[in-house]
């Protein structure tokens, strides 16, 4: 096992050329938001606006279109419903599903869209809601996809590993990663205290950095929307993931150094400041 260092920061994060457009940056697709869970979509969408991604959409219920827009303008809207979402399913780099999504018999038509649709040129986080419906039917498991990065909290991760969180060693987790992808290349990313992270390869890294105040509602969302944006600007390597999983910790840490509570919406407010840092 290794520690994730502040030096994955500088390998991975450049600075921009001159020459650059938002194209160059990699284009997002954030899947979720049911009528009651707009904000996570929302928090998830910053998240991948504010670590960079050029181009950023949303897809989710029409109700949240006002919220996400007077939050963000920069973001993309298509409602969920529209029939136009698979055509730009397949011009998207990358594809984060679940923050917000429900369980419902739509939000399963979705994931089925995603699971037949999706290329091995893409990439695919699945987040919150996208894990519980996989844990219950692994058709849902796209075969045909470039790179699968998984971020569940460790109850969500018992629920799809079917180990128990007090079971969960690096070996059972490595096993069990193996065995839901068999065929995939897959990054399984555990949130925890001090989150881990597993590859197929038998990698496993630990985050050392971290604080109790990032224990807030809409951490998790922040967090797949850093991925998405990462791997959408700097490629679909294990480095870029190992970088979002530490910046995340890395602001949420600066933050709490003058507050009780590290609010998600904080640290992606503090994203850019920190990538121009170790940009430069």
């Amino acid at each position: 096992m290794a520690e994730i260092t502040e030096d994955i920061l500088t390998k991975v994060i450049k600075k921009r050329p001159s020459n650059s457009h938002k194209g160059n940056y990699g284009r997002v697709l954030l899947i979720g938001g049911s009528e009651n869970y707009g904000g996570a979509i929302i928090m998830a969408a910053e998240a991948a606006l504010n670590s960079g991604a050029g181009l950023i959409s949303v897809a989710t219920h029409a109700v949240n279109l006002d919220a996400l827009h007077a939050r963000n303008p920069e973001v993309m809207f298509i409602d969920w419903r529209d029939r136009n979402l698979v055509n730009l399913m397949k011009k998207m780099d990358v594809i984060v599903c679940g923050p917000g999504l429900g369980s419902g018999t739509f939000a399963l038509q979705l994931m089925s869209t995603i699971c037949q649709n999706i290329s091995q040129n893409q990439i695919l986080i699945l987040d919150a809601s996208a894990l519980d419906m996989i844990s219950q039917d692994a058709k849902l498991i796209p075969t045909q996809v470039g790179l699968v990065v998984i971020t569940p909290h460790q109850m969500e991760w018992q629920r799809l590993s079917q180990i128990r969180i007090s079971y969960q060693t690096d070996s059972a987790n490595l096993d069990a990663l193996k065995k839901i992808f068999p065929t995939q290349n897959a990054i399984l990313v555990l949130k925890s205290n001090h989150t881990h992270v597993y590859t197929k390869s038998n990698q496993i890294f630990v985050n050392p950095i971290g604080n109790p105040g990032m224990a807030t509602g809409g951490m998790g969302d922040t967090l797949a929307g850093i991925i998405g944006g990462f791997t959408a600007q700097f490629g679909d390597s294990l480095d870029s993931v190992l970088a979002a999983v530490f910046i995340h910790s890395l602001a949420g840490d600066k933050i709490a150094e003058n507050n009780y509570v590290v609010r998600p919406t904080e640290i992606s407010a503090m994203l850019p400041q920190l990538m121009s840092q170790y940009a430069n």
